[in-house]
């Protein structure tokens, strides 16, 4: 990604975006993910080939008076440290910016590679969830 599309890509973050943790599904622990949602179907299409994820179309309920809207899901994880590592000196909303820097300073030392968490790491773990909701 070049520099330039980096911070086209953090200005869409940081107006229409999320940078947040997950669940994949139920019992598992959180993972990074971030999301974009638009009435620009295009725009996304144009982010997706940038970045990968998937588009999902968003029910409308009112069309005599809504677009339709869609939403850019990006989760796979290295899709996702690459994305904050490129947008986030560009970042200019607080909170985005803090949650991407926590992201890419904790995620992956808390995080073992084969998923089994010892007491230590599992309090290691759910303590960066914890402070993660709170910037």
């Amino acid at each position: 990604m070049k520099d330039w599309e980096a911070a086209y890509l953090a200005g869409i973050i940081d107006g229409e975006g999320s940078i947040t943790l997950t669940r994949m599904h139920k019992k598992e622990f959180r993972r990074p993910c971030i999301t974009i949602s638009s009435s620009d179907k295009e725009l996304l299409v144009y982010i997706q080939t940038l970045t990968g994820g998937y588009i999902n179309s968003k029910k409308n309920y009112r069309p005599d008076k809504h677009k339709d809207s869609y939403t850019l899901n990006i989760k796979k994880k290295e899709n996702v440290l690459y994305i904050l590592r490129s947008v986030s000196p560009y970042l200019r909303i607080h909170q985005k910016r803090s949650r991407a820097l926590w992201i890419l300073e904790n995620y992956e030392r808390v995080t073992p590679r084969n998923g089994k968490y010892n007491a230590k790491s599992l309090n290691s773990k759910l303590l960066f969830e914890e402070r993660f909701f709170q910037l």
